[in-house]
């Protein structure tokens, strides 16, 4: 988003807000006390049955490589047909080129997982 959009946007979320209520009172909803989360409880399929290689490669990867790996801004994954897990693990965990490292946002299990999906599944 640009910058004018922002600051637009800000102006005009402003002045909704300025013109509702009425009150000079302020009610505020209590804040939890603790979050919860919820681990995973079985990390080779999601919800679906889909695989989590298959689930970490559509939330992560295909914005540039392409929800089939042929490329978008990222480079095509067929065509690598010389590809190695090892290298694919290094290549998500640290980047390289143009590609962020994904080695402190992903789990090694997940890193591992969408690696497999790749030569399994992408690679042609």
């Amino acid at each position: 988003m640009g910058y004018a959009f922002v600051c637009a946007s800000l102006v005009a979320g402003s002045a909704f807000l300025a013109g509702c209520g009425g009150s000079d009172t302020v009610s505020t909803l209590p804040l939890p006390t603790t979050i919860s989360t919820v681990a995973p409880t079985d990390t080779t399929t999601g919800g679906d049955g889909a695989s989590a290689g298959d689930v970490v490669f559509a939330s992560t990867c295909a914005g540039c490589h392409g929800v089939d790996g042929t490329g978008a801004s990222g480079p095509d994954l067929t065509v690598l047909t010389t590809l190695t897990k090892d290298r694919v693990v290094d290549q998500v965990t640290n980047g390289g080129s143009r590609m962020p490292e994904y080695g402190s946002k992903l789990s090694p299990a997940e890193i591992d997982a969408v690696a497999e999906y790749v030569l399994g599944s992408i690679v042609q």
